[in-house]
Parts: C-alpha cells; structure tokens; sequence
C-alpha cells in the first residue's frame, strides 16, 4: 500500500478490466517516472472519448456519428447480419476481411451468474431491426459470431431459437482447435467443437 493519491491512482487503473494489481502498480509508476509521458494529452482524450463517441443508432458499434461507418456503407451486403457481443469483436472481424455484411452488437453475453439476461442485451433491437426489413432488405442471414465460451454458447442457443421461431435463417460461427495449438491442452468446449464441426477430407 502507497501513501494517499498515488494509491488512489493504483486503485483507479486497478478498476479497468483486465488490469490487476501489478499492472496497475505498473501503469501508475511509469506515468510518474516517465516526464516525457503528457498526462495532459492522456486527460484531454479521455474526456473527449466520452463527449464525442457514442453507440450506433443502429447496430450498437461504437462511433463518432449517428451511424457507423459500416452502417452507413451502401457497397455493404445489408441482407446479412453478424451478431457480436463487444465492438471489439467487429474490429476482430473486420481484420479477416472475409465478411461484407452488416453487424449488431448485442452489448455482451448472457450470464445469469452475472444478472445478466436476454432484456439486459440489445436483443429486443435486434428483433425490431429484423421485422422492419422488407423487400430487398429482407434479411436473409443471421450469422451468430458470440465467443466460444458458456456465456456465448448461451446466448447463441438462446438467440437461434429466437430467430428459427421468426423463420430467420441462422448460422453460427465454426470453431475448433486453433493452428498451431496441441491437443493435449485445448478444453472440452473447444475440442467438443472440432469434432462437430469436422469435414470429409478431399
């Protein structure tokens, strides 16, 4: 424990996600022995960060505008759309460069451990965004892109009866063991899902 306000400091960045104690020790004692490290630029960003951006109106990604900018991409295919759980995921997404679609971003998981339910996401809007697409906008797609772990596994369960009870075509993402990976230590979720999703090889 450190006297006063570098302490306040410690605790603060210790509240970040995935910052432990030692990390957050860390990040406060190189921001003090660093004199080249602008505090003033980090504080000017922050408070910008939280005036400026905001969630898309319509598929709940993180943006600066009203709407996003893939939202608001016409060359995009707006007959699919990828259900993630974070705005990180459509970053992770977007990198592959294999998907044209558009996105909705459910805000997390369901997580009943946590209090977390279907109301608690943006599944209502996801449900309205469906029902209000007609014609050629009708969507055809529905790709079920949650993480590969019990929470995710619940939401995509949850969210495919949903949707095949609308008569919405639904998909969910492959998942398997990662290359380079060893057997010995993928868990039985993951090793569960390669088999599931094997193919005949050609």
């Amino acid at each position: 424990m450190y006297d006063g306000i570098v302490q306040d400091l410690i605790d603060e960045f210790g509240r970040l996600p995935g910052i432990g104690p030692k990390s957050a020790q860390r990040i406060a004692f190189h921001i003090l022995q660093t004199q080249s490290f602008d505090v003033s630029k980090l504080a000017e960003l922050l408070t910008e960060v939280r005036e400026r951006v905001r969630f898309c109106e319509v598929c709940g990604n993180i943006t600066e505008q009203t709407r996003c900018s893939i939202c608001s991409d016409l060359r995009r295919d707006h007959t699919l759309i990828c259900v993630v759980e974070e705005p990180k995921d459509v970053v992770a997404i977007e990198r592959t460069r294999q998907f044209r679609g558009l996105y909705h971003v459910l805000g997390g998981a369901i997580s009943p451990i946590d209090g977390i339910g279907p109301d608690d996401l943006s599944i209502p809007a996801l449900m309205r965004r469906l029902g209000e697409a007609t014609g050629d906008d009708r969507i055809r797609e529905v790709i079920i892109a949650t993480d590969p772990n019990l929470e995710g596994e619940a939401t995509a369960a949850y969210l495919s009866r949903l949707l095949t009870s609308i008569d919405v075509p639904v998909s969910r993402l492959a998942s398997g063991l990662p290359v380079g990976g060893d057997l010995e230590f993928a868990d039985e979720v993951t090793l569960g899902r390669a088999f599931e999703g094997r193919r005949v090889v050609e």
